[in-house]
């Protein structure tokens, strides 16, 4: 009982932070109600006992997209999003209404969390169980499966969050070292 108000509850506040998000203008509040979003999120993928899920969605989506979002904001002039009278919101909101139709249609076919019925539980979940520790000599068997038995899939995700990291902070150095430069070229014309 104490689980579905706990899940009830995370996703009422998910869905005020989504709707107060949608509405709002202010860039800042926004990106500061998308790290909270990030952090109700991880908060569910703990009660789903998804740890490591969790820790992910706390680091990156309320660490450094935060960080980096502010920077933007930081580096640009304009805090505020131009709206102009003519925008309608319906062909958006009809894109994210048909979407969200479309993923819950196809997680009809899901087995229930927990299901031991469930493929994974019958065929992959108890090879691990049984072998990974004999395998690979790590005691915690998702640590066994993310660091060994997927190691080259995991090295490939480090690798590209690593990539994208550096692409992010050479867009913001560029950008830097462009403004100081046509700074510098004011002075030295008023001189």
């Amino acid at each position: 009982m104490i689980d579905v108000v706990i899940n009830v509850t995370l996703l009422a506040f998910l869905a005020i932070t989504a709707v107060a998000i949608v509405r709002m203008t202010d860039l800042f509040a926004i990106i500061m109600l998308f790290g909270i979003f990030s952090f109700l999120s991880a908060a569910m993928f703990i009660v789903m006992d998804a740890v490591d899920v969790a820790f992910t969605e706390a680091a990156v989506g309320a660490g450094i997209s935060t960080v980096l979002m502010l920077t933007t904001i930081a580096l640009t002039k304009d805090h505020k999003e131009k709206q102009s009278g003519s925008h309608r919101p319906w062909l958006p909101l009809t894109v994210v209404l048909v979407t969200g139709a479309a993923l819950v249609y196809g997680t009809l076919d899901i087995p229930a969390f927990g299901d031991l019925q469930a493929p994974a539980q019958m065929h992959v979940a108890p090879y691990y169980v049984e072998r990974s520790f004999t395998e690979t000599g790590v005691p915690n068997i998702v640590t066994a499966v993310l660091a060994s038995y997927r190691g080259f899939d995991t090295l490939g995700e480090v690798v590209v969050i690593f990539t994208a990291g550096i692409a992010v902070l050479l867009l913001i150095g560029g950008r830097r070292r462009r403004s100081n430069a046509v700074g510098k070229e004011g002075e030295e014309n008023d001189a």
